[in-house]
């Protein structure tokens, strides 16, 4: 692999009923697998497989929000990941501080047995199975070779974050859930690829900043004004996951790069 491959394993928003929640692998040139966010249920495992991505594969989960529909997978993706290397690394974990203690509950009550403290969790066995790293916005963090990830506040609930992966070279940014936000324009800048939800379009404006969330419109905004040069849209509520011409039709409005909006198993490689 020459440039970096992106697979979406989630593309819905919270009430989705025709898609999983939101998860994103990403492969970098050197080796590195990153996945953005945990989805929820078996969605993971499940289409990860039918990509052909085995679970022991996955290290690094980067977690922008501590919302059920982002994050409540982890436990389930820990348990295949360990089940499929028991000698294995632990699942390393990162997110804001914040989140992480809600992380740190969830993987608690989900788990019996688990013996959490401020570094990780060990199993019943006294196996480490998880590390934590609560992330502060701006640090860059190596996640493998020539891949480093750094995170940046965004407008959704408090401690919400978006991730920028620099991979080998090649920039790759994850919006997680904002309204539109100044700070992530400011942390794509210049970005090969951004990656940012759409809540619905500006028919739905009133309803999606009601939840903290962005129209198409404005993430075509962000793209523009970070210079990127490539959008994909995700996150997509059930009103447009059999028709999301609506989404491209507004963004484009903004944006004259290239623009997709993505589906559950949607692969892309960048370059």
């Amino acid at each position: 692999m020459s440039g970096v491959k992106i697979s979406f394993l989630g593309t819905g928003a919270g009430g989705s009923v025709h898609r999983g929640h939101t998860s994103i692998v990403v492969n970098s040139p050197d080796g590195s697998r990153v996945m953005l966010d945990a989805s929820s249920g078996n969605t993971v495992f499940r289409n990860s497989g039918t990509l052909g991505m085995a679970p022991e594969s996955f290290r690094h989960v980067l977690l922008s929000h501590d919302h059920a529909d982002h994050m409540s997978g982890l436990p389930l993706i820990q348990l295949v990941y360990s089940r499929a290397d028991p000698q294995g690394p632990p699942l390393e974990v990162h997110t804001g501080p914040g989140p992480l203690e809600n992380v740190k509950l969830l993987c608690q009550v989900t788990t019996p047995g688990l013996r959490i403290d401020d570094a990780g969790a060990d199993n019943y066995g006294g196996r480490r199975v998880y590390l934590w790293h609560p992330s502060t916005p701006g640090r860059s963090v190596s996640l493998g070779p020539r891949t480093h990830a750094a995170s940046f506040p965004v407008d959704h609930i408090p401690g919400a974050l978006g991730w920028r992966l620099d991979c080998d070279g090649i920039t790759v940014v994850f919006s997680g859930d904002t309204m539109f936000s100044p700070d992530l324009v400011k942390a794509a800048q210049g970005a090969r690829l951004l990656i940012h939800e759409a809540y619905g379009t500006e028919a739905d404006r009133e309803r999606a900043e009601g939840a903290a969330h962005c129209v198409a419109a404005d993430a075509g905004k962000a793209a523009a004004q970070a210079g990127v040069a490539e959008l994909i849209l995700t996150h997509i509520t059930n009103q447009y996951h059999a028709d999301p011409q609506p989404l491209l039709d507004e963004a484009r409005q903004h944006f004259d790069g290239p623009i997709s909006v993505a589906h559950d198993l949607y692969q892309v490689e960048i370059n």
